[in-house]
C-alpha cells in the first residue's frame, strides 16, 4: 500500500536535491516541476525584510505558479533563506563570493529560516516556517580553500556555500533545529497537514 493516497502524485516546485531526497525518503510519491519565477524581483516587490516572511512568501509563490499550470494537483512550493543579524544572504555566484560568504559566516551564528506553502487550484491551503540555528566554527584562509576544493561547484547551489549533507558539516561546530529544515523543507508540519487532508495514509 503506498503511503501516498493521492489521486496523482504530488507536486514539488523546486530543483532541490535535498527537498528531493526527503519526500522520496518519507515515501511520497511525487514528480517535479520548478517554479519560473523571478526569486529577486519577488523579494524586492515585496518590501519585506523578515527573513521568514520572505521565505513563506517565496514558497507560496512558486507553489502557485505551479498550481496554476496544473489544476486539481497538490503543489508544495518551499525557499530557504539565511541571515546573519540583519544581513540577508543569496546563493553565491562564485568561488570567489562562496569564500567571502564564509569569511563573514566563520566563527558566528546565523539563522536558516526555511518554509513550505501547499497550494491547490490557485490557493494556498497551508503554510510554515521553520528556523535552525548554525553556529560556524572559525575558519582560517586555508581552511576555507581546502573546503571550497572538496565542494566543489556544489557551493554555489546553496546560500551560505554549504550543503550540511555533504562537506558542509566540516564547517559547524554547533546546530539548533531539525535536520529537515536546515536541508530546506519543514517535514514534519508539512507532513501533519497532508495527514490533515488525508492525503498520507501513515
Amino acid at each position: 500500500m503506498s503511503i501516498w493516497l493521492g489521486k496523482e502524485p504530488l507536486i514539488l516546485a523546486s530543483q532541490s536535491r535535498a527537498r528531493q531526497m526527503l519526500l522520496t525518503n518519507a515515501g511520497i510519491s511525487f514528480e517535479t516541476i520548478p517554479a519560473d519565477i523571478d526569486e529577486r524581483a519577488v523579494h524586492k516587490n515585496s518590501g519585506l525584510s523578515v527573513p521568514g516572511e520572505i521565505a513563506k512568501l517565496l514558497a507560496q509563490e512558486k507553489a502557485l505558479w505551479v498550481s496554476r499550470q496544473k489544476p486539481g494537483r497538490v503543489v508544495v512550493g518551499a525557499d530557504q533563506t539565511l541571515a546573519l543579524g540583519g544581513r540577508l544572504f543569496s546563493k553565491p555566484t562564485g568561488r570567489a563570493a562562496a569564500a567571502e560568504q564564509l569569511r563573514l559566516l566563520a566563527g558566528k551564528r546565523h539563522e536558516l529560516h526555511s518554509a513550505f506553502a501547499v497550494a491547490r487550484n490557485g490557493k494556498i491551503m497551508s503554510a510554515d516556517v521553520n528556523i535552525a540555528g548554525m553556529t560556524m566554527r572559525p575558519l582560517s584562509e586555508s581552511e576555507i580553500e581546502a573546503y571550497l576544493d572538496q565542494a566543489g561547484e556544489a557551493v554555489t547551489t546553496s546560500v551560505g556555500a554549504y550543503q550540511l549533507e555533504g562537506p558542509g558539516v566540516h564547517l559547524f561546530e554547533r546546530i539548533e533545529g531539525d535536520h529537515f529544515t536546515i536541508l530546506g523543507l519543514p517535514l514534519l508540519p508539512l507532513l501533519a497537514f497532508l495527514r490533515s487532508e488525508r492525503l498520507l495514509g501513515v
